[in-house]
């Protein structure tokens, strides 16, 4: 069986592996399930990891098969599985239990472990490859009126996440009434994220280094989102123009934002850290000024990493709310703009590199694609 993998922390190392097909048995306790995976998402996370910017093979192997944006169809499930049956659409949670408090008490997105467990990207493989079996337990149903869609709910269940993580906090408020927020960034990520901040009927700025008009700041604008560029505008100003904002979203990856993303924060306010940037920046910062916009106003900054089963729920429900509401209905189709047919490595590089016009690029494994 073929799988597109990389030999971890060695850049330009992606190539096509055969690789052993799964057993049902190798999932104990009878709660194995085998799917055919239809089609799987490509994001930074896989640029990085084919750049030899981290990334650990599971032990016992040199090398480490891609894939965690996952969308598949059961075939078969062992003798003690009932929450899925076959037939059935499913994506997969990514994040693996390890060995601390979180993690033994169902919380692995929680892990305090210096090394996590994440299919695809540390110490477990993933699932660009025709078939996997994974525990049940890890699976989410997805209706079948989303199939073209739902390869979106990885990376929208991070923004779940870390959404919910923003609001836990903001409870310490007793009354959070959130109206204005900030995305930066304007990528898969950021455009997720404004859809749900919309969805959520706040007033809604994204912020990104493109001059409009290009497809990106038209679906911010089509929901009724503002997109405003870099070349325009700076944050300081923009928190004069349309803030200052209750929530901002940190989705660009762009370490010099985050010190005036927090002078953009109304008192009170959350600046929700979500993206990882690999490497190191050296930035200097007014540490004073910095200490003393969080302190005066009560502002708070939270990070967030992966997701809980519950949020790939919720992430379903919110595709779902988003094909169904007229105002949103196939927004989130127009963000699959690439479709690469079958385990391409050529192809798969290429994408990973960078290609013009690109927002989402999928995988199409076991389903017709066309490469574009």
């Amino acid at each position: 069986m073929k799988a597109i993998a990389i030999n971890p922390g060695s850049a330009g190392s992606l190539h096509l592996r055969e690789v052993p097909r799964p057993s049902l048995d190798d999932v104990a306790e009878g709660r194995g399930v085998r799917l055919r995976i239809i089609r799987m998402g490509l994001c930074g996370t896989d640029a990085d990891l084919a750049a030899g910017e981290y990334g650990r093979a599971p032990e016992g192997d040199d090398y480490l098969v891609l894939g965690h944006e996952s969308l598949g169809r059961v075939s078969e499930v062992a003798a003690a599985v009932t929450e899925v049956t076959p037939g059935q659409l499913v994506v997969i949670a990514i994040r693996r239990p390890g060995t601390s408090v979180y993690d033994r008490i169902g919380r692995p997105d929680l892990s305090t472990d210096d090394v996590f467990i994440e299919a695809g990207i540390s110490r477990a493989h993933g699932f660009m490859t025709p078939e996997v079996v994974v525990p049940a337990e890890y699976l989410v149903p997805v209706p079948e009126h989303l199939e073209d869609v739902a390869v979106l709910t990885e990376p929208l269940s991070c923004i779940t996440k870390s959404l919910r993580q923003a609001d836990a906090v903001q409870a310490r408020l007793g009354l959070w009434q959130p109206r204005r927020a900030l995305v930066t960034g304007a990528g898969t990520i950021g455009l997720l994220a404004t859809l749900v901040l919309r969805l959520r009927g706040l007033d809604v700025t994204t912020f990104a280094r493109r001059r409009p008009p290009y497809l990106n700041s038209s679906l911010v604008e089509r929901i009724g989102a503002r997109y405003v560029s870099a070349a325009e505008a700076d944050l300081p100003s923009l928190a004069e123009r349309d803030g200052p904002f209750d929530i901002v979203f940190e989705g660009s990856g762009a370490p010099v934002l985050i010190e005036p993303a927090v002078a953009t924060l109304a008192p009170n306010g959350v600046l929700a850290l979500f993206s990882v940037t690999p490497g190191s920046a050296l930035l200097e910062v007014d540490m004073a000024r910095l200490n003393q916009a969080m302190v005066l106003y009560n502002r708070v900054i939270v990070g967030s990493a992966a997701a809980a089963w519950e949020d790939y729920a919720q992430a379903v429900k919110t595709i779902a709310r988003a094909e169904t509401d007229a105002s949103t209905r196939g927004w989130l189709g127009q963000l699959i703009t690439h479709r690469i047919a079958g385990l391409d490595p050529t192809a798969i590089r290429r994408h990973l590199d960078g290609v013009d016009g690109a927002i989402k690029t999928t995988v199409e494994i076991t389903e017709q694609g066309t490469t574009t």
